[in-house]
């Protein structure tokens, strides 16, 4: 007995190393997804969802250029100007803009979603040349979501699609169209049980903008939604794409493979999709998000919420200095204004440029060689006593700055 209580003299003691995981998070990889499927499939609408419960970073080419034209980058001033020119924006710049923002920081932390990449135009490149690229990543993609439809009730769903001019909303048939609309009203008031759910319903159609002829009559039908249109872009999807996109999923790991019906409405089809995901996904945790927290709030967060009481939220090792301006190797103080919390700890930055930083991607500020504080040291004496020499010594040693 004795000899067994010497080997387990703590049989209870936590067996799991807190920095060890934090360290294992941080060097993770984000996950990281591919939307494919025919056009007009609800790629993007998918895309958009998951972008939003997942907080990974949403990339397609028209969210692209509006970003660098927001942001005034140098891809964003050169769209402007050809757009003020009336020209089209070359399908060259649309992918480096797309393959740079998958460079990101930000993205190198939330992982990405991306959307009509690869692309029917073979202006730039041709298919086969965008799926390799997207195999040379650096951020490969871990999961590939095809959405899949038939040419038919695909052809029928685009060419029923109307815009509104104003505001660049796209609606379904069965969201504008009286007859369907009624037919789905009587429906719904055949199932109805409750009279009081039943006439909220009634005053939820009648404050529908959608129910309005005056609404009805603005929307219009895009070109590219004419019937004849969209079937000859599915064809060129099934003559230039579809084999290509083929062997890419075959490649791919057949459990992150997720394949949807695309007849289902988007709500559906985001439901099916994320409880198959999580069922597959498993090993991937989506990242934590940093949250602004006034100095005011650290007192409260350490007292609630708690996992256990070995795991409270509290500041992190440095204390109040900036860990943005610890990596640079400088001892600045941070502002309880631009405080964060990100994994159960709190970060508090020196300035705005630093929180914008640290929210993009806090990874390398934590990452080992860790930031700790820099020890400064002052060498004083009187002249000719050796100053110098002890200072590079000492420099030369420690890896300092004379």
């Amino acid at each position: 007995m004795a000899s067994q209580e010497e080997k387990h003299p703590q049989p209870f003691v936590d067996i799991f190393n807190e920095d060890e995981a934090e360290k294992s998070f941080l060097l993770s990889k984000p996950a990281c997804f591919i939307i494919l499927g025919k056009p007009g499939s609800g790629k993007k609408t998918l895309a958009r969802k998951l972008a939003q419960i997942w907080k990974c970073i949403f990339i397609e080419a028209l969210e692209v250029i509006k970003m660098n034209i927001q942001e005034e980058t140098e891809h964003g001033l050169k769209c402007q100007e050809l757009l003020f020119k009336g020209q089209s924006i070359s399908e060259e710049l649309v992918t480096e803009m797309i393959l740079k923002k998958i460079e990101s920081p930000e993205v190198a932390h939330y992982g990405y979603i991306l959307c009509g990449f690869p692309s029917l135009s073979e202006e730039y490149m041709t298919v086969s040349q965008q799926i390799e690229k997207i195999k040379n990543l650096k951020l490969k993609p871990d999961i590939l979501i095809n959405i899949k439809c038939t040419d038919y009730d695909l052809c029928q769903r685009i060419s029923g699609q109307r815009q509104h001019p104003n505001s660049g909303q796209v609606y379904q048939r069965n969201q504008w169209d009286p007859n369907i609309i009624e037919k789905h009203k009587k429906e719904k008031d055949q199932h109805e049980e409750d009279e009081e759910e039943e006439e909220q319903e009634e005053e939820e159609i009648a404050e529908d903008p959608l129910k309005m002829p005056n609404f009805l009559h603005q929307l219009v039908q895009r070109p590219e939604d004419v019937l004849e249109n969209a079937e000859e872009r599915i064809g060129m999807y099934k003559d230039i794409m579809l084999h290509p996109l083929e062997d890419l999923m075959a490649e791919h790991d057949s459990q992150y493979l997720i394949e949807l019906d695309g007849n289902q409405q988007p709500e559906d089809l985001f439901v099916a999709r994320n409880k198959v995901c999580l069922a597959s996904n498993q090993n991937y945790t989506c990242c934590y998000c940093c949250f602004n927290k006034q100095d005011e709030l650290f007192r409260v967060l350490s007292s609630c919420e708690l996992i256990a009481h070995r795991y409270r939220w509290r500041r992190s090792r440095w204390g109040q200095a900036c860990p943005v301006a610890l990596k640079e190797g400088d001892i600045v103080m941070g502002n309880p204004e631009l405080a964060v919390s990100f994994l159960g700890k709190m970060y508090v930055l020196s300035s705005p440029e630093a929180l914008k930083t640290f929210m993009l991607n806090p990874r390398p500020y934590l990452l080992p060689p860790m930031p700790l504080p820099p020890c400064k040291v002052l060498v004083f004496g009187p002249p000719f006593s050796g100053k110098t020499t002890i200072c590079n010594l000492i420099a030369q040693k420690y890896k300092g700055k004379v």
